[in-house]
C-alpha cells in the first residue's frame, strides 16, 4: 500500500493528510473519530485515506508539505488510527521513490513517433517507462520517479497507459524535479557515473 503524506500547518492547518487512493468524489463519503476522518467509497468499501486534525499532539512534525515516511513514523500513524476506533491495516510502502536507474535499452514505440519505450534497471526491479524525451538512450544512469512518488508540481505518478504500452514510472528532467538554475530545453536529467543504480536520488523539494 502507499501512501503520500501531507503537513502544511501554514496553509491548512494543524492536519496530517494521509492519501492512499483516489476515488470517485460521488461516491466519496468519510466517518470521523475523535480526531481522526476515515475517507471511503460508498459503493466499493475502498479506503482512500485519513485526515488527522490536531496532528502536532500526535506527532512531532518538521515537514511543511510531503512527509518523510519511516518506520517509527508509520507506526506513531498505525497507532493512531487503531487508538480512534479504525481497524484498517495499513501495510505502507515507506521505499524511496525517487532513485537512480540504468537505461538498459530503448525502442521506437509503435503508435507514437515522439515516444520510446525504455527499460530501467533499478536495482531491485526492472521497469518499463514510456518516455518522451529527445535525449533518452541506453546506458544512461537517469533520475526515475517510481510508482507513489509526489512530484514538485502536485502530480502522483501512477501506472499508466500511453498509446497501448504500459508504463510504470518517469524518467525526470532537471526541472520536472525543481532543481535550481534547470535547463529550459526538454530532456530528461542524465546522471555521472558515480551515481549508483538503485540509490535514493536527493530531492530538496
Amino acid at each position: 500500500m502507499i501512501a503520500n503524506v501531507l503537513y502544511n500547518e501554514k496553509g491548512i492547518g494543524d492536519t496530517l493528510i494521509v492519501s492512499i487512493k483516489d476515488i470517485d468524489r460521488y461516491t466519496r463519503t468519510f466517518d470521523k473519530k475523535g480526531d481522526v476522518v476515515r475517507i471511503f467509497d460508498t459503493e466499493t468499501g475502498a479506503l482512500s485515506g485519513f485526515n488527522i486534525f490536531n496532528a502536532s499532539r500526535h506527532f512531532t512534525l518538521h515537514a511543511n508539505g510531503k512527509v518523510t515516511l519511516t518506520e517509527e513514523f508509520v507506526s506513531a500513524l498505525k497507532k493512531v488510527i487503531q487508538e480512534a476506533g479504525f481497524n484498517d491495516d495499513l501495510n505502507i510502502d515507506i521505499t524511496p521513490k525517487f532513485v537512480v536507474g540504468y537505461v538498459e535499452s530503448t525502442e521506437k514505440h509503435p503508435n507514437a513517433d515522439k515516444l520510446r519505450i525504455c527499460q530501467v534497471d533499478v536495482k531491485d526491479d526492472k521497469l518499463q517507462i514510456v518516455c518522451g524525451a529527445p535525449n533518452v538512450a541506453s546506458g544512461q544512469k537517469v533520475v526515475v520517479a517510481k510508482i507513489g512518488a509526489v512530484m514538485p508540481s502536485g502530480l502522483i505518478i501512477k501506472p499508466s497507459n500511453l498509446r497501448g504500452v504500459d508504463s510504470y514510472g518517469m524518467l525526470c528532467a532537471a526541472r520536472e524535479l525543481a532543481i535550481p538554475n534547470a535547463p529550459e530545453e526538454k530532456g530528461i536529467l542524465v546522471l555521472e557515473d558515480d551515481y549508483m543504480v538503485g540509490e535514493e536520488f536527493q530531492t530538496t523539494f
